[in-house]
């Protein structure tokens, strides 16, 4: 979706992508668990909090950061419901500077929007202000030789080449790498999306 399309899709009643977290949140609360006993975390790309709001019902301090305002109101209200308490941010991915040290950096389906020229200073930011033994999780939209581009890409989205959110991350432990392909139905018809997911460790000083 481009960003008009999403405000539309956000202001709407009914959460889009549902309340429920997504199995990524779900992992990284399991490996973030030894890291501290309430871990700092920033959500990349929010979206309407979902998983924001996981993360703080295990007692996390979160910001929510999303380009969406709708979508944030949204996930103020879902945090509220859930009685957690969230921070959110508007801004966008490609000139975010975290606000703080955290101890997880999580993006599920937002890094696609950091435009290729920009990818080493936004990661190697992220990557700066993360505390020692922090965990980043990061979900990244590949270009699969095998896979056509989706019907709801937009010109705001560009795809990783093959190994390469693995190369932002070589001077990192690597915790789990999975190369995906799965199917979608968001957006106009059913199709296909190729991805790599990413959760790695910054070495203990």
């Amino acid at each position: 979706m481009n960003f008009k399309e999403r405000e539309q899709v956000y202001g709407r009643e009914e959460y889009y992508w549902g309340t429920e977290p997504n199995q990524i949140a779900e992992r990284t609360v399991d490996i973030a668990s030894s890291i501290a006993n309430e871990p700092t975390a920033i959500d990349i790309g929010a979206g309407e909090g979902r998983d924001s709001v996981l993360f703080a019902e295990h007692g996390w301090k979160v910001y929510a950061v999303d380009v969406s305002q709708n979508g944030l109101e949204k996930a103020s209200r879902l945090a509220e419901r859930r009685a957690v308490d969230i921070e959110t941010i508007r801004a966008d991915a490609n000139g975010l500077t975290l606000p703080t040290n955290v101890d997880v950096v999580y993006s599920a389906g937002a890094v696609q929007y950091i435009h290729p020229e920009k990818r080493t200073r936004q990661f190697d930011h992220f990557k700066s202000q993360t505390n020692a033994n922090g965990v980043h999780a990061i979900f990244a939209f590949v270009d699969h030789p095998e896979i056509p581009t989706p019907p709801d890409w937009t010109e705001n989205e560009y795809f990783y080449d093959p190994g390469e959110l693995a190369d932002h991350y070589e001077d990192w432990k690597t915790i789990q790498y999975d190369e995906i392909v799965f199917d979608d139905d968001s957006g106009s018809e059913p199709h296909q999306h190729g991805a790599e997911i990413l959760f790695a460790q910054n070495p203990s000083e």
